[in-house]
């Protein structure tokens, strides 16, 4: 398992390279095909296994990768893990090349495959992980390639506007998984799902149990688009259409779905599952029907039914029941054939005629035959018509809903059908009947790696409907991974005449004549209510995102403008004082214990050295010129330097000294040139900072006196000794202190001096271009005459601005 994504992401980083290889040869759309090789022969691997997984014998990989933090990077294919890991494969290889048919010729179609590639990484390893924490790894890299997916028109604010949309949406959805997540992990004692399943029972006990089932619901929610978190997902539809067909119709969309599935076992069965389950999916999936009737946009409204097909996953397993989990199964896998299909007959349909709107589309079944044929068999299946998967899926649904005390979820389940039949009129009858339009004058078909995929698609919903056995055997063991016990499953395409064939008949017959009523714009007098509808449900959430982006980012602007307003004096007042505060905080009453009993053994000439460099820093202080401040330093310095030679650190003292020499000089030669010194604060504020100061130097000095009273019974050169070669592989102990052991401060000092480096480099380097010497000499005269016309008032501007930001 390990090796398909090491497969899958050496794909990705060649994707750029075949692209330009294949460019050469003036066959642009061929690397789709090469590409899709490797997902084909990871989804080949997987049917392999497929044998043993139905006779429930798992595979897992187990790479211990910090073992002193107890992380592990663990994967674990099961019927789940399967049924998942072949849509995204199968499903990704389709979109493959059908994007290098899409894409043809553009530049950027090699980037595009790259950030497929790396999306299927990270999908396959999500539905795979058999660790909490490598799932979560796995869960923000989807988030974050979908982020640059939905972006990939970055020229294109709407793009990067939708983009930015998903990545705050499900991103902050992930962090509010992650704690859920670890507080999971804690009630079980483990991190490892599979060890997790052994501890379901004290898990649902437990106190931690409802915020954690809350936690980890706002993540699965945001990123499966539940309401209210909904509206991110048909705003993404600014992706181009490979895009929209793999992210969100088979894989990303159904990562939210996947979590609950799940963690079924180990959290599912409660009241508190059920109802905010149950409740979240109903609201959701009759949602997502309903707005699919007002879109327009054939990309619009695959993405509002998607969002009702969602609704109904996540309202199945909340329900919880057997007959429900096969059903979310069936639909999930009925939804990844006709909806991935439909995305792409809607790509093509907006490659041939560059339009969208299907009020200006018509007459395109003579036009785009193929095309016209994988709309047919996946709109069939979508409105559940025989023979096809869908249809086997929605009498699935009906009946495992309708053993359900009350009808309300039936009744719920049947209106948004309803609605999805009348969305298929729209997008599978509307484009392809009628005369054609305007837009559609001069359509055509596109090439086979252009209809091929979504017929494939189309052709493999009405086989599984025609021949459901096998797949039955994985529904199965998909469902008792979600149930966590065996679980039976017997699908047919026909069961006779019964109350869930009516049902499906009644679904049909309501979905054609709510097509034909929307059709002839029979619905005007409802519209107030649609749009009442639509403002209070739909936009409100919307609006409330928006404004929590805008109110962040006003508070981000006066956060920096109150912290970041370039007065060097306010930082540094900032930093000190949240500094001293912090250290009286922690360690106020401790200090207070140490420090009474602490006997003070000081000789006279220590005292002498230390009243010495109190009085060469308060004249360096109060220093009238450069020089003089600079020389009262250097005393400082060499006064510092003569406490290491008493308390006997010569080798210490000598660096000091040399470096002080070289300080004072350098000091004296650059200073020599600036002008002498001008006060430019007030005498409040040189009091203020003089107490700043004071306060903090005595909270050093006592945290130094404190740390003398801090003993160990093992001193730290012992355990650096001890460990330098047995944990650092190093016999030089200094060396060894610095890399490894003090590894941080040693990356910290590196980081300063490359900063430094770049800064001078840059003072030193970056100059204005040369003008010529004509325009130089009239520059030069120009700028002499501004600085002594101007010379004056400048300055006193800038002490004037200087003394007024600091009274303020």
């Amino acid at each position: 398992m390990l090796l398909w994504l090491l497969a899958i992401l050496i794909a990705a980083a060649v994707a750029p390279t075949v692209h330009r290889g294949v460019g050469s040869l003036g066959r642009g759309s061929l690397g789709g095909w090469v590409l899709a090789v490797v997902p084909a022969g990871v989804f080949i691997a997987l049917l392999t296994l497929w044998p043993s997984v139905v006779n429930q014998q798992d595979v897992s990989v187990f790479v211990d990768w910090v073992p002193a933090l107890n992380l592990a990077v663990s994967l674990r294919l099961d019927g789940l893990s399967l049924l998942f890991g072949l849509m995204v494969t199968g499903i990704g290889a389709l979109i493959l090349v059908y994007a290098g048919a899409y894409l043809k010729g553009d530049d950027r179609l090699g980037h595009l495959w790259m950030l497929l590639l790396l999306f299927m990484a990270a999908m396959l390893g999500l539905v795979l992980a058999d660790n909490l924490l490598t799932l979560f790894i796995f869960w923000e890299l989807t988030s974050i390639t979908s982020y640059l997916l939905i972006g990939f028109n970055s020229d294109r604010p709407e793009s990067r506007a939708s983009a930015l949309q998903a990545l705050l949406v499900t991103g902050g959805g992930g962090l509010v998984l992650l704690p859920g997540l670890i507080l999971l992990g804690l009630a079980g004692n483990s991190f490892e799902i599979s060890m997790l399943l052994t501890s379901a029972e004290p898990i649902r006990e437990h106190s931690f149990y409802l915020p954690m089932l809350v936690l980890i619901l706002v993540g699965a929610f945001t990123k499966s688009a539940q309401f209210p978190f909904h509206f991110w997902l048909p705003n993404a539809m600014a992706a181009p259409t490979p895009i929209s067909a793999y992210l969100h119709s088979a894989t990303m969309v159904k990562a939210g779905v996947y979590l609950i599935a799940r963690l079924h076992p180990i959290l599912g069965g409660t009241a508190e599952w059920f109802w905010m389950i149950a409740s979240v999916g109903a609201i959701t999936m009759v949602l997502g029907a309903v707005l699919a009737l007002r879109a327009t946009d054939l990309k619009q409204i695959l993405a509002y039914a998607t969002i009702s097909v969602l609704g109904t996953l996540t309202l199945l397993l909340g329900i919880g029941t057997e007959a429900t989990l096969v059903a979310a199964l069936a639909v999930l896998v009925a939804h990844a054939f006709y909806k991935g299909g439909l995305f792409m007959v809607a790509g093509a349909i907006d490659h041939s005629v560059h339009q969208r709107d299907v009020r200006e589309l018509g007459g395109l079944r003579i036009a785009m035959p193929a095309t016209f044929a994988a709309a047919g068999l996946a709109g069939c299946s979508m409105a559940g018509v025989l023979p096809t998967f869908g249809f086997i899926a929605k009498e699935t649904w009906y009946e495992s809903v309708g053993h359900i005390a009350g009808n309300g979820f039936l009744a719920a389940s049947i209106l948004s059908n309803i609605g999805l039949v009348a969305a298929v009129g729209f997008v599978c009858v509307k484009p392809f009947f009628g005369g054609r339009t305007e837009s559609t004058q001069h359509a055509h078909e596109g090439g086979p790696a252009m209809w091929g995929p979504p017929v494939v698609l189309g052709i493999a919903g009405l086989a599984l409907g025609l021949l459901p056995t096998r797949i039955s055997e994985l529904l199965a063991t998909g469902s008792g991974a979600i149930a966590g016990r065996t679980v039976s499953v017997h699908l047919a395409l026909w069961h006779g005449v019964n109350v869930t064939l009516l049902l499906s008949l009644l679904t049909l017959a309501g979905g054609i004549t709510l097509y034909w009523i929307l059709r002839r714009g029979q619905l005007h007098r409802l519209k107030p209510y649609f749009y009442f509808f639509e403002g209070v449900i739909q936009y409100g959430p919307s609006r409330v995102y928006h404004w929590l982006l805008r109110t962040v980012n006003q508070f981000a602007r006066g956060q920096t403008a109150l912290l970041q307003n370039g007065y060097l004096r306010f930082y540094l007042f900032t930093m000190v004082g949240l500094t001293v505060a912090s250290v009286w905080m922690a360690l106020g009453d401790e200090l207070r214990s140490h420090l009474e009993p602490m006997p003070l053994d000081v000789r006279g000439h220590e005292v002498l050295l230390a009243c010495l460099i109190l009085a060469a820093a308060v004249v360096a202080v109060r220093a009238k010129t450069w020089l003089l401040a600079v020389g009262a330093l250097g005393v400082v310095g060499y006064c510092v330097a003569g406490v290491f030679v008493l308390f006997g650190a010569p080798d210490l003292a000598m660096t000091q000294f040399v470096i002080e020499t070289l300080t004072v000089v350098l000091f004296v030669m650059a200073f020599s040139r600036l002008p002498e010194f001008r006060r430019l604060s007030t005498s409040a504020t040189r009091g203020r900072d003089a107490l700043i100061a004071v306060v903090a130097g005595a909270t050093i000095t006592v945290l130094l006196l404190f740390a003398m009273t801090v003993r160990s019974n093992h001193p730290i050169s012992d355990y650096y000794l001890a460990h330098s070669v047995s944990e650092a592989h190093g016999r030089n102990v200094v060396n060894v202190i610095l890399v490894d052991f003090r590894a941080l401060d040693t990356l910290g000092e590196i980081t300063v001096l490359a900063i430094a480096a770049i800064g001078v480099y840059s003072l030193l380097t970056l100059r204005p271009p040369k003008q010529a010497d004509g325009e130089d000499d009239a520059a030069e005269g120009t700028e002499e005459c501004s600085r002594k016309d101007a010379a004056g008032t400048q300055l006193d501007s800038t002490a004037g601005r200087a003394v007024d930001a600091e009274g303020v």
